[in-house]
């Protein structure tokens, strides 16, 4: 089992120890953002992305090309939402309403915020995991392929089956003539 480096360490340890807490202070937000959207919760997404930072930590001297560092923490944030959903005992069930969220969550429509993530909510995890990289995280289907581990074919025909799922959603579904909907989820194209 490795271990942090000893906080009495050498110039290298010590500047290695800053370039993580650098990278961290500037990325903790966005990273903290795919982990509520894998996660629906802030306090879980909080504990995800905390597990997957330490983990980047206790590797980072072998990761030799930092301009991948957000792949690899999104990775480690997959993989550890993936082994929890594994883990997890207690059955899921779909609910009309998503259960209260810990925290405040400002958005300029709560009400379309509520929708997506209760649309986003009923896809099964592989297809919600897809849909946060490729469309929240704006990766391309080549970087999302590299972050689950899967070929870019799974990708699309993946991301494919969850936005006709989420256009076909009763929880997307608006007032008529509203288009705020169809907005949402008619700026993702499979």
């Amino acid at each position: 089992m490795r271990r942090f480096p000893d906080p009495g360490g050498d110039d290298v340890d010590e500047q290695a120890r800053e370039d993580f807490r650098t990278y961290v202070a500037a990325r903790s937000p966005a990273l903290l953002r795919t982990a509520y959207m894998l996660t629906g919760n802030r306090a879980d997404a909080e504990d995800l992305l905390q597990t997957a930072l330490a983990k980047t930590y206790l590797s980072w001297d072998r990761i030799r090309d930092r301009e991948a560092l957000d792949g690899y923490v999104r990775r480690g944030l997959v993989n550890t939402q993936t082994s929890f959903w594994r883990r997890r005992k207690v059955d899921e069930y779909a609910t009309e309403q998503p259960p209260e969220q810990p925290g405040r969550d400002v958005t300029a429509d709560l009400d379309l915020h509520d929708a997506l993530w209760s649309a986003l909510s009923s896809l099964p995890k592989r297809q919600r995991a897809m849909v946060v990289l490729r469309y929240y995280e704006d990766l391309s289907e080549a970087e999302t392929a590299r972050v689950m581990g899967v070929s870019v074919g799974t990708v699309k025909s993946t991301t494919s089956r969850a936005l006709v799922k989420l256009r076909e959603s009763s929880l997307l579904t608006t007032a008529p003539g509203d288009p705020r909907t169809a907005l949402a989820i008619d700026g993702v194209h499979a």
